[in-house]
């Protein structure tokens, strides 16, 4: 049974320090600009879970380039963290700056990440990115500038 405090929406504030191009698995290699993005996305069972899981992995990634501490990140990933949704991938080489959520039973994923995309100045990089499993144009928005504060009244 799913509770109300185990499930929910949720939206990364992700900064890419540089201009790059990244594989998103089977979507394909995309050029990542400098930059803000958000991505949008929902845990219908276990949404502090899902959260910690993209941050420890975040946190892993971005915390040393030195040869050693690389060398156990890559064998931590081996062990704990199989690339799995797309925002893996993206979070390889960004660093998550802020996350937002709203607990409950209904998705608002698809309803966030088309407010997002009417904003000024937004636009979608990955067609389809994190959005398989819905008629969304991406669940990843490129904002450049950190996103709007209007942006984390949505939910």
């Amino acid at each position: 049974m799913t509770t109300r405090n185990n499930s929910g929406t949720y939206a990364l504030v992700i900064y890419l320090p540089r201009t790059q191009t990244i594989r998103i698995g089977a979507l394909g290699e995309h050029k990542f600009s400098r930059g803000y993005y958000m991505y949008i996305g929902s845990a219908m069972n276990g949404l502090a879970a899902r959260i910690a899981r993209h941050l420890v992995h975040n946190r892993l990634a971005n915390r040393s380039h030195n040869e050693r501490d690389q060398r156990a990140v890559s064998r931590w990933r081996e062990r704990k963290k199989k690339m799995h949704w797309h925002i893996d991938y993206l979070l390889e080489h960004a660093r998550v700056t802020e996350v937002m959520t709203h607990q409950g039973t209904e998705r608002f994923e698809c309803l966030w990440a088309q407010a997002a995309l009417a904003l000024p100045k937004t636009k979608v990089v990955v067609p389809r990115f994190g959005a398989s499993d819905c008629k969304c144009a991406t669940h990843l928005i490129y904002f450049g500038r950190r996103p709007p504060e209007e942006m984390k009244d949505e939910g």
